[in-house]
């Protein structure tokens, strides 16, 4: 199971190693990347099944679509590239666009609507939490006073408040990203989903099944490292990674967004 197929790139490698009578079951919250998955893995139509939904609830898409007992779970934390540079979606400080965010655009509110509701005081405690941003408070009342006068409505209007609160910034870093990475997170409830999806992928795996997490942040490593070190003292997982494993150089060079990749995997074993 592909608990976050996107386009489909882990999906085909799977589906390869797998041959010829590997079965695979993606799913993913966004509905444009299964379309795109559905078309980069047409070969393999007798052998894959899509199903829309967020990991969190794979148990109950496993069992719809018949694949509890699997051998295997891969959660890829990361959102795609398709993502990123599609200026609809609001992903980006670096693309004009809606200020949306939303991973399931037909689910939730988008982060433009959380932003004219929540209070400066938490909002300050989000991007500092989520975006683990220690000028929060000052981009949070930036933020409300812009507000007050005109609505934040695009990823311009809120990079420009950040910008206007803690400057432009002279470091690889633009002065954005944390903030932008905090409402990411918390438009789409994204560490309490990853916690559920955890604890539904052992509900889902056989028996000396694996499960891999690749993460892109310390937030998400260490929901994944805290839970697979308690069901490793549990004796329900067998840590396959003790530390995690991260891209090589040239990896990293290849592909600029690997470079803060970790990924984690554990076998079940009760």
């Amino acid at each position: 199971m592909d608990g976050t197929v996107g386009s489909g790139g882990h999906a085909r490698a799977i589906l390869q190693q797998s041959a010829p009578d590997g079965r695979l079951l993606g799913i993913d919250a966004d509905s444009d990347a299964l379309d795109r998955a559905r078309s980069n893995l047409s070969e393999f139509s007798d052998r894959i099944a899509l199903a829309a939904g967020n990991f969190a609830s794979m148990d109950s898409i496993a069992e719809n679509a018949g694949f509890l007992g699997a051998a295997g779970v891969l959660l890829d934390l990361g959102f795609s590239s398709e993502q990123i540079d599609d200026p609809e979606r609001g992903f980006s400080f670096r693309l004009e666009g809606p200020l949306d965010m939303r991973f399931d655009r037909g689910a939730g509110r988008p982060a433009w609507a959380l932003l004219e509701r929540l209070p400066e005081e938490r909002l300050a405690d989000v991007i500092y939490e989520l975006g683990e941003e220690r000028r929060s408070r000052r981009i949070a009342r930036t933020i409300v006073s812009r507000r007050e006068k005109s609505p934040v409505r695009t990823t311009t209007d809120l990079a420009e408040a950040v910008i206007r609160a803690v400057g432009g910034g002279r470091g690889k870093i633009h002065p954005a990203t944390r903030t932008f990475q905090a409402l990411r997170i918390y438009v789409n409830a994204e560490l309490e989903r990853l916690q559920e999806g955890l604890e539904a992928a052992l509900r889902v795996l056989a028996r000396g099944g694996r499960l891999a997490v690749i993460s892109f942040h310390s937030l998400e490593d260490r929901i994944v490292k805290t839970f697979f070190r308690s069901m490793g003292l549990s004796g329900r997982l067998e840590i396959l990674t003790p530390k995690p494993l991260r891209p090589s150089a040239a990896e990293a060079r290849a592909n600029p967004r690997s470079r803060s990749a970790r990924l984690r995997a554990a076998e079940v074993r009760g």
